[in-house]
C-alpha cells in the first residue's frame, strides 16, 4: 500500500475513536500517534515511549482491535514503533507487536449467563494484579491485611466467617479481597472462588426472575466455596435481592463456606438493610482499613513508580504523598498524568511539572494538620479553653474532648500515638490507642456524634 493508503486508513481510523472515547482521553493517548505503515495487514505506529504503549495496550486495546478490523479487515494485526531515545539522532525506536487480544477475534460473553454447572476451569472473575505482593501494607490497613491473609491460608477455618472489610472509597477493599480470593485459588485449586460486585449479583438476580431461572441461580451460588460480594451497600432498600441473599449467605456459612464482604460504611451503619443481615455481618470479623497514612501514600507511589520502570526524583515522590490525599486511585492517577505530560510535551519530570499536575487535580494544595489546630478547633467546638486540654482534669466534658483532639490527631497527622499523647495532656500510648477506639466505637452507634466528628474534620480540612 502507498504512504497515502496508511494515513488515510488511520484517519478513518481516529474518527471512529474520536466518537468513543472523551475528547480529553483523544487529544492526550491518540492525537501523537503517527502511522507509518500499512503492509500485509499489518499496520505500523509510531508512540513517543514505552509507557505510551503499555497504557494503550492495557485501556484501549479492545477499541483498537474493533477500530481496525471495521477499516482495514478482520485479522488486521498492529505492530507499535516504541521511540526509546529522543537524545539521539536519528531516534532510536524499537518495534513491540500488539498483544493477541488486538489481532484475534473475540467471542462474544454474556457476562449475565449463570453456568448450569460449575467445570473446573470455572472463572473466578478476580484481577490477578491484585494480590498480596501488590498491597502495600501500613499502619492503617495492617490489622486488615493480617486477618485477610489469616482468612486466605485457612478458608471458613478461622473465626473470621465472615470477613467484613469496610473503609472510604479507594483505600484498597477491593484488592484486599481479590488478594484473598488469588492466594485461596493458588493453595486450593480445587476451590470454587467467586469474586462478583453487588450491582452485577443484583442484575444476575433480576435476570434470574424475569426468565423463571431462581433455582439456577440459587444453585450456583450455593455450590461456592468462597464467595465475595464487593460494595455490599448498593443492597440497601433492595428488599428481594437481600432476601434471597439471606438465604444464600445462610447456606453457604452453615455448610462451612467462606464469606468476605466489602463495603464503604460498618455495618451498623448500613441503613435500608435488613437487620438480619447486618446481624450475620457482625458474626465473624469487621475490620476497617482506614484512610494511608503519608508513610504509607508514599511507599504506595515508591511500589508503582518502581513496578511500572518509572523514575521520579524523590522530592516529586514526597510532594506528591504530602498533598494527594486520602484515595490510593487518586496518587495512581497523579502518576499517570505526569507520565502523560512528561511524554506529551517532552517535559522533564521535576517537581514544578508535580506541582502543576496536583493543583489541577485537587484544585488547592491544603496545608498540613497541626497538632495546634487540632486542639483549637475542639476547643472551640467544646466551648472549652484551650489549657484544659493540658491539664489533670477528669471532667466528662474534658476528657471527651482530649479524646476526640486524640483521635483527630490521629487521623489528620503522621505523629505516632506517643508524640500525641505527649502533644495532647502528657499522656502514654495506652491512653491515646484507649480514646481512638472510644471513639470510633461511638461514631457507630450515635449518628449525631458521628456528625460531630464529621464537622469537626472538615473545619480542619477548610482550615
Amino acid at each position: 500500500m502507498s504512504v497515502v493508503d496508511h494515513v488515510g486508513l488511520w484517519n478513518r481510523c481516529l474518527e471512529i475513536i474520536k466518537d468513543n472515547v472523551p475528547e480529553q482521553a483523544y487529544k492526550t493517548w491518540f492525537i501523537p500517534i503517527v502511522p507509518l505503515k500499512c503492509e500485509n495487514k499489518t499496520l505500523v505506529i509510531q508512540v513517543p515511549s514505552q509507557f505510551f504503549y503499555e497504557f494503550l495496550e492495557e485501556k484501549y486495546v479492545d477499541l483498537l482491535r474493533k477500530t481496525l478490523y471495521k477499516v482495514i479487515g478482520e485479522g488486521t494485526k498492529l505492530m507499535y514503533n516504541v521511540m526509546v531515545d529522543r537524545s539521539s539522532r536519528p531516534e532510536q525506536t524499537v518495534n513491540l507487536e500488539s498483544t493477541h487480544r488486538t489481532i484475534m477475534p473475540q467471542r462474544t460473553v454474556v457476562t449475565r449467563e449463570i453456568p448450569q454447572v460449575p467445570v473446573p476451569d470455572f472463572d473466578p472473575h478476580l484481577n490477578p494484579e491484585y494480590n498480596f505482593d501488590t498491597f502495600i501494607e501500613g499502619y492503617s490497613n495492617k490489622l486488615s491485611r493480617s486477618v485477610a491473609e489469616a482468612v486466605a491460608l485457612n478458608p471458613a477455618k478461622t473465626i473470621f466467617n465472615p470477613l467484613f472489610l469496610y473503609g472510604a472509597s479507594g483505600v484498597g477493599k477491593t484488592h484486599l479481597a481479590n488478594a484473598i480470593g488469588t492466594k485461596i485459588k493458588e493453595l486450593y485449586p480445587e476451590k470454587l472462588v467467586l469474586y462478583v460486585s453487588a450491582h452485577l449479583f443484583q442484575v444476575q438476580y433480576t435476570d434470574s426472575v424475569r426468565n423463571n431461572r431462581t433455582n439456577d441461580f440459587l444453585k450456583f451460588y450455593q455450590k461456592m466455596d468462597v464467595l465475595i460480594i464487593d460494595d455490599i451497600q448498593e443492597f440497601a432498600g433492595v428488599t428481594k435481592t437481600q432476601n434471597t441473599f439471606f438465604h444464600i449467605f445462610n447456606h453457604l456459612h452453615q455448610n462451612g463456606k467462606q464469606l468476605i464482604l466489602t463495603s464503604d460504611r460498618s455495618p451498623v451503619l448500613l441503613q435500608g438493610m435488613e437487620e438480619r443481615l447486618i446481624t450475620r455481618f457482625k458474626w465473624g470479623m469487621v475490620a476497617e482499613l482506614e484512610k494511608p497514612t503519608v508513610e504509607l501514600r508514599r511507599s504506595i507511589l515508591e511500589n508503582k513508580i518502581h513496578r511500572d520502570g518509572l523514575q521520579f526524583p524523590q522530592e516529586v515522590i514526597d510532594y506528591i504523598a504530602e498533598n494527594v490525599g486520602d484515595s490510593i486511585r487518586d496518587l495512581e492517577g497523579i502518576v499517570i498524568s505526569i507520565m502523560a505530560h512528561s511524554t506529551i510535551y517532552n517535559r522533564k519530570i521535576d517537581l514544578e511539572l508535580a506541582q502543576r499536575i496536583v493543583r489541577k487535580v485537587t484544585n488547592n494544595v491544603s496545608k498540613p494538620v497541626t497538632i495546634e489546630d487540632i486542639i483549637n478547633t475542639v476547643c472551640k467546638h467544646f466551648g472549652l479553653d484551650t489549657s484544659v486540654i493540658y491539664s489533670k482534669s477528669r471532667k466528662r466534658d474534658v476528657v471527651q474532648a482530649r479524646q476526640v483532639a486524640m483521635f483527630l490527631a490521629k487521623n489528620n497527622t503522621d505523629l505516632s500515638m506517643a508524640k500525641i499523647g505527649s502533644f495532647i495532656g502528657h499522656k502514654d500510648h495506652a491512653t491515646v490507642l484507649h480514646a481512638c477506639k472510644t471513639i470510633r466505637e461511638l461514631r457507630e452507634v450515635n449518628k449525631s456524634f458521628r456528625a460531630e466528628i464529621d464537622e469537626l474534620q472538615a473545619s480542619l480540612k477548610k482550615g
